[in-house]
């Protein structure tokens, strides 16, 4: 079964989707966190597949948010680093844990906790405003039509009344 792409679409919540493509993906790059950089490690740490593994370090490397370089050359051997794209993404898994733990730890808390090393205190990822900093909610936070929104659904009616300023974006 094809699956439907989600590439194109004008939304960036979508494109990421797309990118992501499955549930492994977004593990494979919190193992590349955690300082993982072989296959056999990736593989061992997962519980993987080997031919998921490698058909999902193979997007990761051509989508540009890891990088293979070579460590052995007979055969050749590929570390696979974190690139400034893939590095970037690491307040999405952060926004992530915050909120499974948040709804899905149990009694004994979460599983993991973050340490902030410049400050030296654990943490959790927090969702603020670039500009106040303060926390962004729905109830607080709308979305807009940006400026790489194709022109020719911008005037659409369904798309003009989704985008519309509204009283109470909760009910």
């Amino acid at each position: 079964m094809k699956r439907t792409s989600f590439a194109q679409w004008p939304c960036s919540i979508a494109r990421t989707m797309d990118l992501l493509g499955d549930w492994w993906t977004p593990l494979v790059l919190r193992e590349a966190f955690y300082g993982i950089r072989r296959f056999d490690e990736f593989q061992q740490q997962l519980g993987i597949a080997r031919n998921t593994l490698a058909d999902r370090l193979r997007r990761l490397v051509a989508e540009g948010l890891l990088e293979k370089r070579a460590y052995q050359a007979d055969p050749v051997r590929y570390d696979y680093v974190l690139t400034e794209k893939g590095s970037d993404f690491y307040g999405v898994l952060a926004a992530m844990s915050r909120w499974g733990d948040r709804w899905l730890s149990g009694d004994d808390g979460p599983p993991i906790a973050l340490h902030h090393e410049t400050c030296g205190h654990d943490t959790h990822a927090e969702v603020v405003c670039a500009h106040c900093a303060r926390p962004l909610t729905a109830e607080n936070t709308r979305a807009r039509l940006g400026s790489g929104y194709p022109p020719k659904l911008a005037s659409r009616p369904d798309v003009v009344r989704r985008f519309a300023p509204q009283e109470d974006l909760t009910t």
